[in-house]
């Protein structure tokens, strides 16, 4: 079967639910979600959104200089300054769609700080703003007549030249992107998608890692087939592990994020006898990146032989830690911790990634008529390390600015009518389930092991090694069986697995979130 739509969306987080909305108006879009619209990663940020705010003590150029000094000045300063800049429109847009940010008595914003800001900039909604602008986002997602919502529609692959015929790399100058194809879960058919513009906007990359904050759904999907479809990726080695995660063996998918809000709060971090580490580590002692918070854990769990280390505000007024974090509150009871009287355990994990797919200003990928927005883009912004709260509001901004430039040139392009069917003719219905369940577990062991937050030369080869395995073995099963989503994550997985693992390989130095012991001082 073949659908048509103005504008294909893939991916239901705040990038592509933003985008659908500001795009709506000039034709027919499709938003397509692997799962349900309510699962994407932004329902499980609960820092918030950085945006310059109080211009009594906060300009741009102290969040841009942040910025900089996070991303270890490898961050694209054009980036840096758009996102900044064009901040505070976008967080008027975000409450226009009913998106709502915690407020003082006196009506105005009431701001965090988080790791690596000078100054309270990071608007919020309790402890889970991201739930409340997933919140947001779907309620006017829905009643709009224009955006046909797609649940449980797996995007296996973007449509472009190869798919016509024609031999591609990535060196073809005029790349173009004319839709997907799309497994349909009533009919487990793969429909064919063309589109005048298609968005990626499928979040990150965080279930390539054994433990991670990201659900399972977050498997690089949108990476994983612009890298296939020949367009450029780049930042990969940039895998940003968030330093404070409930420690508990029970949940590894996604592990409860403990907000870095909490350590700008006045959170401690401490050893489980009480004895305070940060002051080896940093100046900035709890409240340093968290590249450097993370590392210092990882180490002084290695030292100790520890499983976690723990995040200490019994010292801080119980009733003002429950107003703040009433949902870390209530989680960490439910395993029997009390916060305002106990240490909260926490490990670093798998949080972030800082590359994608390579965007320009406007969000276009290398391949014409294909935009990128989200976690699944590198835009340049986050260079080496992200830093904290800086990605929701760069979703919004360069949302923006694919849907600016869209409208632009929507009207120079049509659908392409050669577009052939999927064809999946002579293969056979999967019954190897447990070959692909065992198989994803082995991508989670391979990059929690050898690519993780301390790396080395060794450690990364060993990896490639194993990901080729896998890779050759998937390929070949995924030829000879009908497309499932499961079969096709896996595919994306190692996909993922294998760039992050070959640009970490390729950058002989230690930089932002790429520590490797081999070029611990290389600049």
């Amino acid at each position: 079967m073949t659908k048509k739509y103005d504008f294909l969306v893939i991916g239901g987080g705040i990038a592509g639910m933003s985008f659908a909305l500001k795009v709506a108006h000039k034709g027919k879009v499709a938003l397509v979600c692997k799962s349900t619209l309510d699962e994407a990663n932004t329902r499980f940020a609960q820092g918030g959104v950085a945006s310059v705010t109080n211009l009594a003590v906060d300009d741009f150029e102290k969040h841009i200089n942040d910025t900089m000094v996070a991303g270890d000045y490898i961050s694209d300063p054009e980036a840096v300054r758009k996102v900044v800049t064009e901040a505070p429109e976008q967080i008027r847009q975000l409450v226009e769609w009913g998106v709502n940010f915690d407020r003082k008595e006196d009506g105005t914003f009431d701001l965090h700080r988080e790791g690596g800001h000078s100054e309270f900039r990071i608007l919020h909604h309790a402890d889970d703003t991201g739930a409340e602008i997933q919140r947001g986002l779907m309620a006017a997602v829905r009643k709009h007549p224009n955006i046909e919502v797609l649940e449980n529609h797996f995007a296996v692959e973007i449509i472009t030249q190869h798919h016509l015929g024609v031999r591609v790399t990535r060196r073809t100058p005029d790349l173009e992107c004319y839709g997907a194809y799309i497994l349909n879960p009533d009919t487990q058919k793969i429909d064919t998608y063309l589109s005048k513009v298609t968005l990626m906007a499928t979040g990150g990359t965080g279930a390539v890692y054994l433990t991670t904050t990201n659900p399972n759904i977050a498997t690089g999907d949108g990476i994983a087939m612009v890298y296939r479809a020949k367009g450029r990726v780049q930042d990969m080695e940039f895998v940003q592990f968030h330093p404070t995660a409930l420690y508990n063996p029970q949940e590894t998918h996604p592990a409860y994020l403990i907000t870095e809000a909490m350590r700008g709060y006045g959170g401690i971090l401490r050893l489980p006898n009480g004895e305070e580490f940060m002051q080896k580590y940093d100046e900035r002692l709890s409240l340093a990146p968290r590249d450097i918070v993370a590392r210092a854990i990882d180490n002084e769990m290695k030292i100790h032989a520890l499983d976690h280390v723990c995040l200490d505000v019994t010292h801080k007024d119980p009733e003002e830690t429950k107003h703040h974090f009433p949902n870390i509150y209530a989680k960490c009871l439910s395993i029997g911790i009390d916060i305002t009287k106990d240490y909260i355990p926490v490990v670093p994990c798998a949080h972030y990634m800082c590359g994608g797919i390579k965007v320009d200003l406007d969000a276009q990928s290398t391949i014409h008529r294909l935009y990128a927005v989200g976690e699944c883009s590198c835009t340049g912004l986050h260079g080496g390390n992200r830093l904290a709260s800086n990605s929701l509001i760069e979703a919004v901004v360069y949302a923006e600015a694919a849907a600016q430039h869209s409208l632009k040139h929507i009207d120079e392009y049509n659908f392409n009518e050669r577009v052939p069917e999927w064809n999946d003719e002579g293969t056979m219905t999967n019954e190897e389930k447990v070959l692909i369940s065992q198989d994803m577990k082995e991508v989670e062991q391979v990059m929690s092991t050898y690519v993780g937050i301390v790396r080395s030369d060794l450690r990364l080869r060993r990896a490639l090694e194993r990901l080729d395995l896998l890779y050759e073995e998937t390929e070949d099963l995924f030829k000879r069986v009908k497309a499932t989503a499961d079969i096709c994550q896996l595919r994306n997985m190692i996909n993922v697995g294998y760039i992050i693992t070959r640009q970490a390989l390729e950058r002989k130095e230690s930089r932002g979130l790429h520590y490797t012991i081999d070029h611990p001082h290389a600049k």
